[in-house]
């Protein structure tokens, strides 16, 4: 699985997040704690935060 930052995310990695992708997860992890805990979410459940984090930002 190939791991993807955000190209908005500070040269010091503070605070992010990384997304990888397959055709029926996105899973989402810690960019600091790659070992530890991950998110798997279904696109559409994906789509849906996108979307409300963007209208909160």
């Amino acid at each position: 699985m190939n791991w993807f930052k955000s190209t908005y995310s500070s040269a010091s990695g503070d605070n992010c997040i990384e997304v990888a992708t397959t055709p029926a997860t996105i899973h989402i992890r810690d960019s600091k704690d790659k070992q530890g805990p991950q998110l798997a979410l279904t696109p559409t459940t994906w789509s849906a935060f996108v979307a409300y984090a963007g209208a909160r930002g």
